[in-house]
């Protein structure tokens, strides 16, 4: 069963390659895609259905009842910043739904605090040949197809 997964914020959608950190760049995390996120006040939203089986202000991992599951960070090294800008409207546990908000930040505010706002999405436990329909070098909105994750 394929698993639609979907941007979890407005930006341009752009190879994992390009993240600035390689850990993410280098796929050790899994495959995926970064989303270069707008500036602003934003919402980040769940990719897919399923359960919030990891919390964090600056990222959060979706798992599929299949037990897929997708990680969403919210810019690169934002631990650091300890939760402060990152607004949680769900809880550890929830049953979640594609498009569904689950934080709010501000990109802009990330990166006058000096760290990258770009948002790597990943399939965690798969390979590389199991993505398809990537969506690099376009602009998309939060719930816009980003990938698939095939079975």
């Amino acid at each position: 069963m394929s698993i639609r997964v979907v941007s979890p914020v407005a930006g341009l959608a752009a190879p994992l390659g390009e993240v600035p950190d390689p850990v993410f760049s280098q796929a050790m995390v899994g495959p995926g895609v970064a989303v270069k996120p707008n500036g602003g006040s934003a919402a980040a939203v769940a990719p897919v259905d399923g359960t919030l089986s990891t919390l964090h202000p600056h990222a959060f991992v979706v798992s599929t009842g299949d037990g897929r599951a997708i990680l969403v960070h919210l810019g690169i090294d934002t631990v650091k910043l300890e939760g402060a800008g990152f607004t949680l409207h769900a809880a550890k546990g929830d049953r979640v739904r594609a498009g569904q908000e689950i934080v709010t930040w501000n990109p802009t505010e990330v990166e006058e605090q000096g760290y990258s706002a770009v948002c790597p999405v990943v399939a965690l436990e798969v390979g590389q040949d199991e993505l398809s329909d990537m969506t690099e070098d376009a602009q998309v909105s939060g719930g816009d197809p980003l990938f698939t994750v095939d079975s």
